[in-house]
């Protein structure tokens, strides 16, 4: 790589707008996952809505889910223990490169709970058993294990699907209404593990750029030289720095203009798809977003790429009501107005 241009915060924010398709896209739903890897899954309905927003105009949440629907898209366990989306073939390639790490640490979870070898394979058996029947719902499947006097209580049910997730035998793919169905079969072969784990990498830092190689290696949760070596040998990278701080992003990529009001879902790429959290999010936001540091991330109001606020849209007797806002930092009343409009604007209710 070529000795790194700077650049200001500012361009070091629009860039990263510009990067995580923020600014607009022509994508598919399945374009924009496969362009990010995988996107982080735990919260359904906020992961549906943010490949919504970075797909092409016009792009409902129906669209999103049909992509799941026809098996183009899956949900999952993958890395650091968290459920993610990906296409098929990306998800093997990072099970290939985290399973056998991810498995031992849910393993360790599910002695904790009283869960011995021979339970966790008759469990594995009635699983592969009923999947080959066709998808089904979760809770079908754990009364099919408590059919079969395996204790699914106390969140036993959830490590043993997150266990067999790791074993490639099951994942979340079609939707019946607004539940995601289990389904089982083998996942795609991965000839090339190696090869096809640097391309993955690639593309997460082109996907989040600009973005530290130590955030690709907390991503994948992997040891960080292997991972910097990885990007080191990436063709479609190149290096920038930020004051001190050495960053990726994809070569030729140019920082856009002043960006305007952009809102972004819960548990958003823009906020979990790094280790560091706080470029472009102040503390104070930090905390509104993230209340009592209990898990949940609310989703932001970005203003040029910096946050300035949260939002939510309230559910009453199951219809979404009016955008209610909360803003933390201060804007101006031409801001005001564009974040109000925004809200009023926002398709995937």
């Amino acid at each position: 790589m070529a000795e790194p241009r700077s650049l200001t915060p500012a361009q070091a924010r629009r860039s990263r707008l510009a990067s995580q398709r923020l600014l607009g896209s022509t994508l598919s739903p399945v374009e924009v996952v496969r362009r990010f890897v995988a996107m982080q899954g735990q919260d359904l309905p906020g992961v549906l809505r943010a490949i919504a927003i970075r797909s092409a105009p016009g792009t409902t949440l129906a669209d999103v889910r049909a992509a799941f629907d026809a098996g183009l898209l899956v949900r999952s366990w993958a890395m650091r223990g968290t459920l993610f989306v990906a296409a098929p073939d990306d998800l093997a390639v990072l099970h290939a490169a985290t399973a056998e790490r991810m498995r031992r640490q849910e393993w360790r979870m599910c002695t904790q709970r009283g869960i011995d070898e021979a339970t966790a394979e008759r469990a594995a058996a009635v699983l592969v058993a009923a999947l080959e029947a066709g998808p089904m719902r979760r809770g079908a499947m754990l009364e099919a294990w408590a059919a079969a006097d395996i204790g699914t209580a106390g969140g036993n049910g959830y490590h043993l699907l997150a266990l067999c997730a790791y074993d490639g035998l099951v994942r979340f793919g079609p939707f019946e209404g607004d539940e995601q169905l289990l389904v089982g079969g083998a996942p795609p072969a991965v000839a090339d593990p190696e090869a096809s784990l640097d391309a993955a990498l690639e593309r997460f830092a082109i996907a989040r750029g600009p973005v530290r190689a130590d955030d690709a290696a907390w991503w994948l949760g992997a040891a960080k030289r292997p991972v910097r070596a990885a990007l080191e040998r990436a063709s479609r990278l190149e290096r920038v720095r930020l004051g001190q701080e050495e960053l990726l992003v994809e070569a030729g990529a140019e920082p856009g203009g002043r960006a305007g009001v952009t809102l972004v879902p819960a548990f958003d790429e823009w906020l979990l798809g790094y280790e560091g959290r706080s470029r472009g999010v102040s503390e104070a936001v930090l905390r509104a977003a993230v209340p009592g540091g209990n898990g949940v991330f609310r989703p932001l109001v970005l203003v040029d790429g910096v946050a300035v606020g949260t939002w939510r849209i309230p559910v009453t007797r199951g219809r979404p009501g009016e955008p209610l806002l909360e803003l933390v930092e201060p804007v101006g009343d031409r801001t005001r107005a564009a974040i109000d409009r925004a809200l009023q604007r926002w398709p995937h209710r």
